[in-house]
């Protein structure tokens, strides 16, 4: 709940400020629409790749794994951390 809460009121206030906020993204479900406007320094052509490489390999395991990904390095795993998702957030 408190996650919830915190989730919130971080979408109300780059809302409000107008700022570039990029939410948690699930890296295994997202499309590649959803995944360019969510990840810092994804856009269209990396954002395919990624939904390429998932739809040959599986699913992603772990965050890290995301650099697997042809033209995905480990400095834009580290600068998305807090917005990649493995698996959906139980309730």
């Amino acid at each position: 709940m408190v996650v919830r809460k915190r989730s919130l009121i971080g979408l109300l206030l780059c809302a409000v400020a107008g700022w570039a906020c990029a939410g948690p993204v699930n890296i295994n479900t997202a499309d590649a629409g959803k995944l360019a406007a969510e990840l810092k320094g994804v856009g269209a052509a990396r954002a395919e790749a990624i939904v390429a490489y998932r739809q040959a390999n599986g699913p992603f395991a772990k965050p890290e794994d995301l650099a697997k990904v042809k033209g995905i390095g480990q400095k834009l795993v580290d600068r998305n951390r807090d917005s990649i998702l493995v698996a959906d957030p139980t309730h």
